[in-house]
C-alpha cells in the first residue's frame, strides 16, 4: 500500500489549493460588497457590484481556463486557486476605487 500514500499527499494538497481558492473568491466578492456599501450601499450599487463580479470571474475563468488547457490540464485546483487570488486582487482594487468616487 506504499504507492496510495503518495496519492493521499496530492489529494491532501489539491484540496487544500481549492479552499484556498474559494476563499480567495470569497474575499473578491467582499471587496466588491464592500465598495457597493461605501459608495451608498443602494440596492442598484450592490446590484452592479454583483454583476460586476460575476462578469469578471465568467471572463478571466475562460481565459484561465483556456490557460489551463494549454498548460496544466487537468489540474482544475491550481485553475481554481488562479482565479481566486485575481478576484481577491481585483475585489481589493474595487474597494480602494470607493475613495476615489467624488
Amino acid at each position: 500500500m506504499v504507492g496510495s500514500r503518495p496519492m493521499t499527499v496530492v489529494n491532501v494538497r489539491s484540496r487544500r489549493r481549492i479552499w484556498i481558492g474559494v476563499l480567495l473568491l470569497v474575499a473578491g466578492l467582499l471587496g466588491h460588497l464592500f465598495a457597493a456599501r461605501g459608495i451608498g450601499g443602494s440596492y442598484i450599487a450592490y446590484r452592479d457590484h454583483i454583476f460586476g463580479f460575476v462578469l469578471l470571474s465568467l471572463v478571466s475563468g475562460a481565459v484561465i481556463a483556456g490557460l489551463g488547457w494549454r498548460f496544466w490540464r487537468g489540474r482544475h485546483d491550481i485553475s481554481l486557486l488562479i482565479l481566486g487570488a485575481l478576484q481577491a486582487l481585483l475585489g481589493f482594487v474595487i474597494y480602494l476605487e470607493r475613495f476615489h468616487i467624488g
